[in-house]
């Protein structure tokens, strides 16, 4: 390969590196998510959960929405294993992370 093929290769590689999809497991799908703010009602707090993704990919910033979605269905995932069936964000996204406090709440 001679370094002016090297940006070619880079436009096939790069939109294929910025895509990864975060499947929803089968137990996380009784697992809500509340919005950021006061606790939630009747609910005791289980713990917190931290994910991460990947957020860039070399000079390239992935859509924040996509980045966003991933890592609240990657909390999902984790709650199940706290145990915990409902999570609320703790802060927005940074640097592809989230902190997520994980609840019981009846139901």
């Amino acid at each position: 390969m001679t370094i002016r093929q090297l940006p070619f290769l880079l436009l096939l590689v790069l939109p294929v590196a910025a895509c990864t999809w975060v499947p929803l497991e089968p137990e996380a799908k009784q697992v809500r998510v509340v919005p950021a703010g006061a606790p939630p009602a009747g609910c005791t707090k289980a713990g917190e959960v931290e994910v991460s993704v990947q957020h860039a990919v070399g000079f390239y910033d992935r859509d924040p929405l996509k980045v966003r979605d991933e890592l609240e269905t990657l909390a999902r995932n984790k709650a199940p294993s706290v145990p915990a069936n409902t999570l609320q964000p703790l802060g927005e996204p940074a640097n592809g992370s989230q902190n997520f406090a994980a609840w019981n709440c009846p139901r």
